[in-house]
């Protein structure tokens, strides 16, 4: 249901690869992608890096709460999100959020666009670099990716290079804390991602989830070094719904759970519209910072609890 497909066949097998990656995104929207381009080690230093963050003190991850800039950047402590927006639970994980790093005398950031805010650090050595070095690292894969997405849509090798030069693209980690055994409890509410694509690392704890299409919740299973990829809602409406963005969720986890996802966005002023070849258009154009806009909006949208 979920297959695992080898990075390293789209240089020595291409056909066979794109075959199988269409099939994929097509069938759930999922797979999971072997050999990546990403180094381990570089992989490796981002959870050591993690591991070192949300052990702080909850007073120090505070200070950088995700709740003191508009644009989504920092920490967000359990509650703060609910990725289900149709039930009353507010999801146990805490998470950081990266984004594009932008200079605070950038001309975007002076001119408060979305999105377009400056990145919020913690006080750890390392941290910083290690992040910036993984943000570019799983961009270009993600850019190596669509090389092989544009040519299952029958497209130019590089026809959607251009629309990740300034991405929206971000990297949150994610840190679930064991189950405690309450009723409704949640580590991450179900949910469609709202971007391209999705590139997760896990940490081998169980809980991930996926609900294909007429069926039952079935778990996403872990391989090593591996990396779990999604089709998000954009890539999907851009697709013209060739290519299936499929709710998942987490389970709250017997043990402490830690996963690493880098959401792979568009440039903020590209057109999401019908590609060529994806027949009649379903959905009307609009601009990838709008869209997902919406979709942020309302999953920090204030929840009564009971």
């Amino acid at each position: 249901m979920i297959p695992l497909l080898d990075w390293e066949r789209f240089t020595t097998d291409r056909a066979g690869f794109v075959a199988d990656l269409g099939a994929a995104l097509r069938d759930t929207g999922f797979l999971l992608l072997k050999n990546p381009q990403v180094s381990q080690d570089l992989r490796d230093a981002v959870f050591a890096q993690a591991d070192a963050f949300f052990s702080l003190p909850r007073a120090e991850k505070a200070k950088i709460s995700i709740l003191n800039t508009p644009h989504y950047r920092g920490w967000g402590k359990p509650g703060d999100e609910s990725l289900d927006e149709t039930r009353p639970e507010v999801d146990t994980k805490e998470t950081f959020n990266i984004g594009l790093d932008l200079a605070p005398d950038d001309p975007r950031v002076l001119a408060s666009e979305p999105f377009r805010g400056v990145n919020q650090w913690p006080d750890l050595p390392g941290f910083r670099d290690t992040m910036l070095a993984y943000y570019d690292a799983a961009l270009a894969q993600g850019v190596a990716l669509h090389r092989a997405i544009a040519a299952d849509l029958g497209l130019a090798d590089d026809y959607f290079a251009e629309a990740f030069k300034d991405p929206l693209s971000a990297l949150r980690l994610l840190h679930y804390p064991p189950a405690q055994g309450k009723a409704n409890e949640i580590g991450a509410g179900a949910h469609s991602d709202y971007g391209a694509i999705t590139l997760l690392m896990t940490d081998g704890e169980p809980g991930l989830q996926v609900r294909p299409r007429g069926g039952d919740w079935v778990d996403v299973p872990h391989v090593p070094g591996a990396y779990v990829v999604n089709i998000g809602d954009c890539m999907m409406r851009w697709s013209n719904d060739i290519y299936v963005s499929t709710p998942h969720r987490v389970l709250p986890p017997k043990r402490q759970r830690r996963s690493v996802a880098f959401f792979v966005e568009t440039n903020p002023d590209q057109i999401i519209a019908a590609l060529p070849g994806t027949g009649t258009a379903k959905y009307p154009p609009i601009r990838a910072a709008d869209y997902l806009t919406s979709r942020l909006e309302a999953t920090y949208a204030p929840k009564e609890t009971t």
